[in-house]
């Protein structure tokens, strides 16, 4: 990966900074609520309202990166969730955040799409795994260094500190990224011809596949990034500086699993094996592995959840190379932009869902219990999507594809 080290590290800090700027909510939540008297249910559309344009919004990203430059759409989505960060710090009301959320949302919506567009074009693929999992890593110290961060300047300064520091901080990142990135490095627009059309990628049964498979691991994913600070505070007792210290760790071994996942899967395919046994095989054992760890948490004595928490965050760490690399092999340069923006559309409906029936499960039932239950399901639903609908991973023939499709119409 030396060769593209440079682009690889920079995408890998844009989206820790997508993720350390996101999570922030989730940490001043319990603070929030209390100054601004929100309820459950408020407190859920507040953790909802970033993916309702997150997940709208990356469906046409991911065409406009392909035909206009991943690199410069990337730079101005940063701009935007930035700005939108840092206005949150100086909010009052519950429909101001309701509005920033949703901007937040429309900016960091270019994140993925963007990153899987230059990755695509840009790695080989028997060095998807060891960049992916740099990304991943990174995004997964996100919330680690979010929570860390965020916590201490909470409790020192107020929650409203946090989000101006984070979000004035975050733009530090378009100096050096207008430096490293050309077009020639991948992300620049292409001709028409070299695109995969959209009618094609939506008749793909593998990116529905993804698609199910990225939703079932994010409706997972995003309930315990939004309620897990609230659920150690108010179900386990703890405090919340302990609760930042908790929630950091565990997030800084999903980082390190993250990366030292990329790193396996790549040198199991050097030495032979199959991409398509390395990443659906990690996908199988993540997602099994995190029923097991939503029950624990459910119904466990608290050493066995507190545990379970830090295996379900380094089983997710180790699928962070499969849910971007199955796309970027299958899509290829022709159609990753796009497959990634529909895969990431319908993943982060989960976004949507699983924060607010949360609040809306924990204000009827008073405990965290059925909605953990909910979430291993969830996980459980996803293997149909990764092992059944996708299928051997190599690079999809789109030219063919479209020639069998005009034959069709013909017929």
């Amino acid at each position: 990966m030396n060769k593209h080290a440079t682009l690889v590290l920079m995408l890998a800090a844009v989206l820790f900074i997508n993720y350390a700027d996101r999570g922030l909510l989730s940490i001043a939540a319990p603070l929030m609520q209390s100054e601004l008297h929100l309820t459950d249910p408020q407190l859920g559309m507040l953790f909802s309202a970033f993916f309702w344009t997150y997940t709208c919004v990356q469906i046409p990203v991911g065409w406009i990166a392909e035909r206009h430059g991943a690199h410069r759409v990337l730079a101005g989505g940063l701009i935007v969730w930035a700005l939108a960060t840092m206005l949150v710090g100086v909010a009052s009301g519950f429909l101001t955040l309701i509005v920033l959320r949703m901007l937040l949302g429309i900016g960091e919506s270019t994140g993925f799409p963007c990153v899987a567009k230059l990755l695509a074009a840009s790695v080989p693929v028997d060095e998807l795994g060891v960049a992916n999992g740099v990304v991943g890593s990174a995004y997964s110290f996100g919330p680690a260094f979010g929570t860390l961060l965020g916590g201490l300047l909470m409790v020192r300064f107020g929650w409203r500190s946090a989000f101006v520091v984070f979000g004035a901080v975050s733009l530090l990142w378009l100096w050096p990224w207008l430096r490293v990135v050309d077009r020639g490095r991948g992300g620049g627009p292409r001709r028409a011809v070299d695109v995969a059309p959209m009618g094609l990628v939506l008749r793909c049964r593998a990116m529905w596949g993804t698609t199910l498979g990225l939703f079932c691991a994010n409706y997972v994913f995003f309930f315990m990034m939004s309620w897990l600070p609230v659920y150690l505070v108010r179900e386990r007792g703890f405090s919340v500086s302990q609760m930042a210290s908790l929630t950091s760790a565990s997030y800084v071994v999903m980082a390190l699993c993250a990366l030292v996942g990329g790193v396996g899967v790549d040198r199991y395919i050097r030495r032979g094996g199959s991409p398509n046994r390395g990443y659906k095989g990690t996908m199988a054992v993540v997602h099994v592995g995190a029923v097991l760890c939503m029950l624990a948490m459910a119904f466990a004595p608290r050493p066995v959840a507190l545990a379970s928490i830090f295996i379900y965050q380094a089983l997710n760490g180790a699928s962070a190379a499969a849910l971007y690399a199955i796309p970027e092999i299958l899509g290829g340069t022709r159609a990753t932009g796009r497959w990634v923006g529909i895969q990431n559309s319908g993943g982060s409906m989960a976004g949507v869902v699983a924060p607010w029936l949360t609040g809306v499960i924990i204000d009827m039932t008073g405990h965290f219990t059925l909605a953990f239950v909910l979430a291993a399901a969830m996980s459980f639903v996803g293997l149909i999507g990764w092992l059944g609908m996708v299928p051997r991973l190599e690079a999809l023939d789109w030219e063919a594809r479209a020639q069998a499709r005009l034959a069709r119409a013909a017929a």
